[in-house]
This record gives structure tokens, C-alpha cells and sequence, in this order.
């Protein structure tokens, strides 16, 4: 919840030189600004990816304080963040809800980008796998194998979510191959293969290289550092060095 539709456009603006930078490096770049800036961002924002941060299952209804996946296309959006630990934490989103959000965002050829990671407690109890496993079953339930392409899932420790702490790179492998194999055992090699799996907790510029160095890791799910355009900026740059 941050950035008035100024604030993001002139984020926006400024993307511009970034996007064309990451691009000539092969790097794609995105962000997944609030609702209402949406549009202004995708209007001003030159072939960057632009996200919402949630949406619902169903097309319209009594669902106040939603918003659809029609209303989402209408403005040329087609990548959703689903399951965030926030969402899960703060709105009781289960795996559950964000499946049946999966499934009518895949039916609708748009892209999820679905969360998955244990909180603090989960983690020194080591139940890290068995969650994280749960939450791949249940969210990704009732795809087909040539659909899983399709989706995006991002590995998130609750823990590390605005906390400062991250995950060392071994932890962020380790869990990023673990969810790798889940997807093997679900949906086959060839869509193991395929998936591009994110890690995001704590991701900065001065460690972001050393993430994406990891053979299971293909992106980083940004928070905090990605909110000033310099650390953006810089992101992006220590990627390619």
C-alpha cells in the first residue's frame, strides 16, 4: 500500500530507461502497483510488466471492495500476485481461495504469480517443506501439466518479509529446488523445467545477484528495495555485472 497515482506515474516515467536497459540484458522487470494505479502506471511505464496485487474469482457480484478479472483486462492487466504472505496473514487468504483464483486467472490467459513460505514459528519448528509443499498442492490443484508454464510462484519466508532478515542463499536454493520437484511430482519434468520460480524476502541490490546466481532461482519477488527508483535502478544494474 504505497505511492499516490502521482507518486507512480513519475515511478513510471522513470522506469522507462530501466525497462530498455534490463531488456538488452535479457532481464525481464515488473512492478505491481495498487489498484487505482494501475492504469497511470501501464499507461506511462514502457513494456514493463504491471501486476495487481490480488483479484477475485468471479466476474462481478456482491463482492464489495473486490476487484475482477474483467475490470483487471480492461485495463491491458494481465499478471496477478496471489497468495502474498500479507494477504494471507492480514486477509485470511488460504490456498483454497487462491487456487480457485489460479485456475480462473490460467482459464483467462493471464499470469499468476502465486506465493508460497512458513512464518517464523513454521521455520524453527522445520516445517518449512511441509508447508510450503501444502500450499503447492492446494494452489496449484486442478491444472493441467501444459498450464503450469503459466504460473509464477515465488517463494516468500513470512519471516523475512520486511523484517530485514533473508534467507541465506543455500536456505533460498535449497526450498526453491524442493519446489521444483514438487512441481515434477505433479505435473511432470517438462513443466518442472518450465516454471520460473522467484524468491522474495529482504532482496536488496547488494544481494540480489547472489540469489539469482542459484540454479532454481529465476527472478526475486521485490518488496521494500523496490519502492525508490534509484534502488530499483540499481537492482536491475547488479544483475548484469
Amino acid at each position: 500500500m504505497n505511492k499516490t497515482i502521482g507518486e507512480a506515474k513519475e515511478f513510471a516515467l522513470a522506469s522507462r530507461s530501466i525497462v530498455e536497459f534490463a531488456h538488452a540484458h535479457n532481464v525481464l522487470v515488473g512492478v505491481a502497483p495498487t489498484y487505482l494505479s494501475l492504469k497511470t502506471v501501464k499507461d506511462n511505464a514502457k513494456d514493463m510488466i504491471v501486476a495487481a496485487q490480488n483479484v477475485h474469482f468471479e466476474d462481478k457480484g456482491a463482492f464489495t471492495g473486490e476487484v475482477s478479472i474483467p475490470m483487471l483486462k480492461d485495463i491491458g492487466i494481465d499478471w496477478v500476485i496471489i497468495g502474498h504472505s500479507e494477504r494471507r496473514t492480514y486477509d485470511n487468504e488460504t490456498s483454497e481461495k487462491c487456487n480457485k483464483k489460479i485456475v480462473k486467472l490460467i482459464q483467462e490467459n493471464m499470469t499468476p504469480v502465486y506465493c508460497v513460505g512458513e512464518t517464523l514459528a513454521q521455520f524453527e519448528k522445520g516445517e518449512t517443506k511441509k508447508v510450503v509443499e501444502e500450499q503447492l498442492r492446494i494452489g496449484l490443484n486442478l491444472l493441467c501439466s501444459s498450464c503450469i508454464k503459466n504460473v509464477v510462484i515465488a517463494y516468500e519466508p513470512v519471516w523475512s518479509i520486511g523484517t530485514g532478515k533473508n534467507a541465506s542463499q543455500e536456505i533460498a536454493q535449497d526450498v526453491c529446488h524442493f519446489i521444483r520437484n514438487i512441481i515434477k511430482d505433479m505435473y511432470g519434468d517438462t513443466a518442472a523445467d518450465e516454471v520460473l520460480i522467484l524468491y522474495g524476502g529482504s532482496v536488496k541490490p547488494e544481494n540480489i545477484k547472489s540469489y539469482l546466481m542459484s540454479n532454481d532461482i529465476d527472478g526475486a519477488l521485490v518488496g521494500g528495495a523496490s519502492l525508490k527508483i534509484d534502488s530499483y535502478q540499481a537492482m536491475v544494474e547488479n544483475l548484469v555485472k
